[in-house]
């Protein structure tokens, strides 16, 4: 179930509560007059099944009421209640399988803001990838991947496109190509510190060994990008973040981006490419599986005649 809290304008009270009444997906109906101080208004609440929530929130006009009150729709935790369970038995589907849109496109473009937390873990992401790749260690690779925050972008690439938000496809784009270049340049610094102090040389380049996978391309590279693009996108779509972790460690594109940079500077051109190759492929592969995912969902049809969410500001 999820929790649904509205500040209304007195004047839309009663139109509200009746398009909630009329929902057979809400429940648990509440409402304190006059309880919103700002904005003024009315405060409304709601149970609501996940499955009826894109229905709920377009019967009560929710891109309206945040014009000039509130809609706020988050996860209501434990339910112990009979009514809850009929109104998840009335509304049409699963709701482990239903997708919220407004809510994905919401917390998409949260995850894809380019601010200072956002750079310093793309940027941290990208020195430890190339501290795995030059030390031959697959465990710091691993951390690395979980530490980049570059997932949150992709998928908001992937949404925005699909869904036609282009104001979420401008700032996943930005996002992206302001933050790998700095996160590089980060470790292009690092790198020459490293040369200067005599920790790193040519000979510390890997030939081969467990780490190889960074800067060899090949078709098993855009497969695992798109399988753990699509289980990325699967896992927000149907709120089973868990398996978020699992997409994080199955690409290659932050240790790739770092080591591009150590590779290049170290002169071997070879390793250089292979790496700025493999963050290309997987990069195309997460968002190209993301827009599939998103297109077999059905989102084109939800997202021009159903989505009725304000633009990102």
């Amino acid at each position: 179930m999820l929790h649904l809290r509205v500040i209304c304008p007195a004047g839309r009270t009663e139109t509200v509560l009746a398009a909630l009444r009329a929902q057979p997906g809400a429940t648990h109906l509440t409402i304190a007059r006059g309880g919103a101080l700002d904005p003024p208004g009315d405060l409304i609440e709601a149970d609501v099944a996940r499955e009826a929530a894109d229905d709920v929130l377009d019967a009560i006009g929710a891109a309206e009421l945040g014009e000039d009150g509130a809609v706020v729709l988050t996860d209501a935790g434990t339910t112990i209640s009979e009514r809850a369970e009929r109104a998840e038995e009335s509304a049409p589907g699963e709701g482990s399988d239903a997708v919220v849109w407004d809510q994905l496109i919401a917390n998409t473009g949260e995850e894809c803001r380019l601010n200072g937390t956002f750079l310093a873990f793309l940027s941290i992401a990208c020195l430890l990838g190339a501290v795995g790749v030059v030390t031959d260690s697959p465990v710091t690779i691993v951390g690395a991947m979980v530490v980049g925050p570059e997932f949150g972008p992709l998928a908001a690439l992937a949404v925005g496109l699909v869904c036609r938000r282009w104001l979420l496809v401008r700032r996943a784009a930005v996002a992206l190509a302001v933050g790998f270049p700095v996160a590089m340049g980060v470790t292009a610094l690092a790198t020459l510190a490293g040369k200067w102090t005599g920790l790193i040389d040519a000979s510390s380049l890997p030939t081969g060994g467990q780490v190889s996978f960074v800067y060899t391309v090949g078709w098993s590279s855009l497969i695992v990008a798109l399988l753990a693009g699509a289980a990325g996108m699967l896992s927000l779509t149907s709120a089973k973040s868990a398996a978020l972790v699992g997409v994080f460690i199955s690409v290659t594109t932050v240790p790739a981006a770092g080591y591009s940079v150590v590779a290049l500077l170290l002169r071997d051109w070879g390793q250089a490419v292979g790496s700025a190759t493999q963050l290309v492929v997987n990069l195309v592969g997460i968002v190209l599986a993301g827009v599939l995912v998103l297109l077999v969902r059905g989102a084109p049809e939800r997202a021009e005649d159903r989505v009725r969410t304000r633009e990102l500001s």
